[in-house]
């Protein structure tokens, strides 16, 4: 393999950040955080070190600066510049998202009786981003009577929305702002009555407000506080449009309110009471005269139960679907004559058709390892079912499927411009044996003439945390890597959901070293196999996925030529420690609160920044945002200026601070891939792959 030229300014004075002590005691223990002053967002000198940081990083990636510019070139050639979403239709509109060429923002249109008739533009994001550095929408929803739109924006990226209102027949901005939100307004079936979510400092969406229409908002009504610290309150509207609910949910329990939408002036009922101790979770959706529940109430796996609209504690509730030990009950959609369970099976996603009738069958799929889910369908009237599937050799299409008749009609698939060929490719679905024996899943994918052996250059990524499930999508950006010899492989690990609800818990609170070790035992495997070996072997992951890269660094640094960390959340014994940082008190059912003795001590062996030592760390880059929601940009400008005081090597290590954005990155169509290149980049230089 070339060696990278980053090696060569390796030598190159990187930034030293100052070592300002401060001790943390903690159930007795001392900690010493030399680098705990940059929390300080506004301080002149942290902007200087991070504008340092950054300067250093364009040094040592200079000799490649060409190449970013040739992939990101490359990334935006296969996407399709003008292109539009499938329409759906609701209330007498169809509804349509389409991006024209050169333009980095969305349309939001809409056309009236059908997808054919007279055009309404909604929004033009382009337009309305004009000014800012970062601007995103979210939240859009239209009055009952289709006249008044209302939206959220973001321009800072710290996920703090601004609600506004426009009135789609004149095409004028209402008076109406209301900022500190979670962007969604809920629409009362009067059209004058809104709720929505404020946040607190944290970040914690904890309050919802009743708005009027053309009123002040300071004067809006506080309907629901969510005192609890570690519960997220939402609302929104059922689907039956009969219902306005706010839901409070923690990570392990979750309660419901109610309120007819034909009386939004109304007060709320607990459908539900919460119940913490037994952790139950429930998920509520409407149909005529019954609510349906997925529950974990005595289910694991969660099971569909539903009440009458009557009488709706847990001790009415009838079981309709069982709950099974194999098949994890994902979601519940429901319609006129059918359900649509959506089900994770060994791992893989499935859409179960139940039938009025009784019919009962699952919807078939081509691929060993794919990704099928349940698309917009806001109707209940149909026998349609729009469905979304990718896999890792297929663009993400979106179909109509016949309950009926099973027929499958493909209304689009996405469009890969340039010389994309789905057939050069293969995926394959192989388990590797962890040390406790558990079989963990993983997903590849590579072209059929890439040759598999000691020198090919694999990226194994990971995430494994909340229950989030890492599922098998196609993506056209990773033909950069593809074509140029690599393998992607996707490791299923613990902490994720994908094998049933044992596989999070396994990989949470006192389990959460299942996580690392799960993705060690993959990379063995890998190794094992042939697929590559510890000098061609890559590592990634993002925000919990970073703290995994920090983690396995700690515990196996030798397994890996290189690794990219994003957004990484790698001070986790600090972080659990304050409660006045967005997301500490919501996640102590994940990581474990440290004021505990036992989780701090648990926490603390396998917490990144506290664990690292003085030995070799394979080449770095380190990503992150000045105005990150989730993961505060110190957390990774403390780590890297620790790993530059006590590593032994002379492996790169590049740390990238985009100081306008947060944890997602640029809000441009096109604008985020360059950040994608620059990583490509990254890998590509030290895998001998700059071609």
């Amino acid at each position: 393999m070339k060696e990278s030229a980053m090696f060569e300014k390796v030598n190159m004075v990187a930034p030293v950040a100052k070592k300002v002590a401060k001790e943390m005691t903690v159930h007795g223990d001392t900690r010493v955080d030399n680098y705990y002053w940059m929390n300080q967002r506004e301080d002149q000198e942290v902007i200087d070190h991070l504008n340092a940081e950054n300067a250093y990083k364009e040094t040592m990636l200079s000799h490649t600066i060409d190449f970013q510019e040739k992939l990101f070139e490359e990334i935006k050639g296969r996407i399709k510049q003008t292109d539009m979403s499938v329409p759906f239709m609701q209330n007498g509109y169809s509804y349509s998202t389409r991006f024209e060429e050169g333009k980095e923002y969305p349309i939001f249109a809409r056309n009236k009786g059908s997808k054919d008739g007279p055009e309404e533009i909604m929004l033009d994001v382009n337009k309305l981003a004009e000014n800012y550095d970062y601007f995103k929408t979210a939240g859009k929803s239209v009055s009952p009577n289709n006249r008044i739109l209302a939206y959220g924006e973001d321009v800072v990226s710290r996920r703090i929305y601004t609600i506004r209102f426009k009135n789609l027949e004149t095409g004028e901005m209402l008076s109406d702002v209301i900022p500190n939100t979670t962007g969604s307004a809920v629409w009362g079936n009067d059209n004058e009555t809104i709720f929505y979510t404020m946040k607190d400092e944290s970040l914690r969406a904890y309050k919802i407000y009743r708005h009027i229409l053309g009123s002040d908002a300071s004067q809006d009504e506080l309907v629901y506080h969510e005192k609890d610290d570690t519960y997220n309150a939402y609302c929104w509207k059922s689907k039956s449009k009969k219902y306005i609910m706010i839901a409070s949910f923690a990570t392990l329990a979750s309660e419901y309110r109610t309120l007819d939408a034909d009386q939004p002036r109304g007060e709320f009922e607990v459908f539900q009471e919460r119940d913490y101790e037994n952790k139950l979770e429930y998920f509520i959706s409407h149909y005529e005269d019954k609510f349906y529940i997925r529950t974990n109430k005595d289910a694991k796996n969660f099971r569909l139960m539903e009440t009458s609209l009557e009488a709706t504690g847990q001790e009415n509730w009838k079981e309709v679907i069982a709950h099974r030990d194999d098949v994890l009950l994902e979601g519940v959609e429901l319609f006129k004559d059918f359900k649509v369970l959506s089900e994770r099976i060994k791992g893989i996603t499935n859409l179960r058709i139940i039938k009025n009738s009784g019919e009962d069958y699952n919807i078939e799929f081509p691929d060993n390892a794919y990704l099928a889910y349940i698309s917009k369908n806001p109707d209940f009237d149909t026998h349609l079912l729009r469905i979304g599937y990718t896999s890792l050799t297929t663009p993400n299409s979106t179909y109509d499927f016949d309950i009926d008749t099973k027929h499958m009609e493909l209304l689009k698939q996405q469009e890969v411009l340039g010389d994309f060929d789905a057939s050069a490719y293969t995926s394959e679905r192989v388990f590797a044996s962890a040390r406790d024996g558990a079989e963990v899943p993983m997903s590849i994918v590579y072209r059929k003439d890439t040759k598999l052996g000691p020198s090919t250059p694999l990226l194994l990524y990971g995430y494994g945390s909340y229950g989030n499930s890492l599922d098998p999508y196609f993506s056209s950006t990773r033909l950069s890597l593809l074509d140029r010899g690599f393998v992607y492989v996707i490791a299923h690990i613990r902490g994720g959901e994908e094998m049933g609800r044992h596989w999070y818990e396994d990989g949470k609170l006192l389990k959460k070293k299942n996580t690392f070790y799960d993705f060690i035992d993959c990379a063995e495997h890998l190794i094992a196999n042939n697929y590559t070996s510890q000098e061609h072997l890559f590592g990634m992951g993002g925000s919990a996925g970073g703290l995994l890269m920090g983690a396995v660094i700690n515990l196996r640094p030798e397994l890996w030529k290189g690794i990219i960390s994003a957004v990484p959340f790698v001070d986790v014994v600090t972080t659990m420690l304050d409660e006045s940082i967005p997301l500490t008190t919501g996640e102590f059912d994940e990581w474990g609160n440290p004021k505990i003795k036992e989780y701090y001590e648990y926490i603390k062996t396998y917490s990144p920044y506290d664990n690292i030592e003085e030995k070799n760390y394979p080449a770095m880059m380190v990503t992150t945002g000045l105005h990150d929601s989730q993961v505060q940009y110190w957390e990774p400008a403390k780590w890297v200026a620790k790993l530059r005081e006590m590593k032994t090597d002379k492996n790169p290590l590049v740390m990238h601070c985009n100081m306008s954005t947060g944890h997602g990155g640029a809000s441009g169509r096109f604008e985020r891939f360059k950040e994608t290149a620059m990583e490509y980049a990254f890998f590509l230089d030290l895998a001998g792959k700059m071609t």
